[in-house]
């Protein structure tokens, strides 16, 4: 915990920036009956009987300080998955990066191991040099800043029916575009000296 809110603390750097990533299931679902518009008077109706089309994953990237964020819809979220978007991070992301500092849950695909899985090992070495991975603590994935985003993601984009990926990759394009043209920073405010008192339990050392 304290690592990350180390991190969060530090000033911003440009050529050193701190990245959050996450994942995200997403259930598609279709419309069984065509919905009804709204008219004068009366608003949109939707049946409640709808159609399940499986579940698909949304990746998000999201660098807080700069208001600065990425979405992408994989049909799963394996090892392969996660190596390429950090593959992305450093290549398309981030070119003039000298190390991105990410942080990212203690998820069994979020491994260095899954870059040598996926790419030759002088490609997994190469990505892995511009990496650092900083990991919440077990139970304490709400020190990830990208959970925030996910929550601003539920709630202005994916609170309506959407039957297919490729739909669903449309509607998180234009989400990106609006937040980084508004370019809004997550402005964190939980510290270590605040962690050291509101969770003073968790210090064995710490008079109670």
């Amino acid at each position: 915990m304290e690592d990350v809110l180390d991190l969060y603390a530090e000033p911003y750097d440009r050529r050193r920036p701190v990245v959050c990533f996450d994942e995200l299931p997403v259930q598609l679902v279709a419309e069984v009956r065509a919905p009804l518009p709204a008219a004068p008077g009366r608003g949109a109706r939707e049946d409640y009987e709808y159609k399940r089309e499986g579940v698909v994953n949304a990746f998000v990237l999201c660098e807080p300080r700069r208001g600065w964020r990425h979405l992408t819809v994989t049909a799963q979220r394996c090892k392969t998955d996660f190596a390429r978007q950090m593959q992305w991070l450093i290549d398309v992301g981030f070119p003039r990066a000298v190390l991105i500092r990410l942080v990212l849950d203690n998820l069994s695909t979020h491994t260095p191991e899954a870059l040598y899985e996926t790419f030759p090992p002088a490609e997994a070495r190469r990505i892995l040099r511009r990496l650092a991975f900083h990991y919440t603590p077990k139970h304490g994935s709400w020190l990830n800043m990208a959970e925030i985003e996910l929550s601003i993601l539920t709630r202005e984009c994916l609170g309506r029916r959407m039957p297919t990926a490729a739909g669903l990759a449309t509607e998180l394009a234009a989400y990106e575009r609006r937040r980084n043209r508004a370019a809004e920073p997550i402005r964190w405010q939980f510290t270590n000296e605040k962690a050291r008192l509101k969770l003073h339990r968790l210090y064995p050392s710490n008079p109670s």
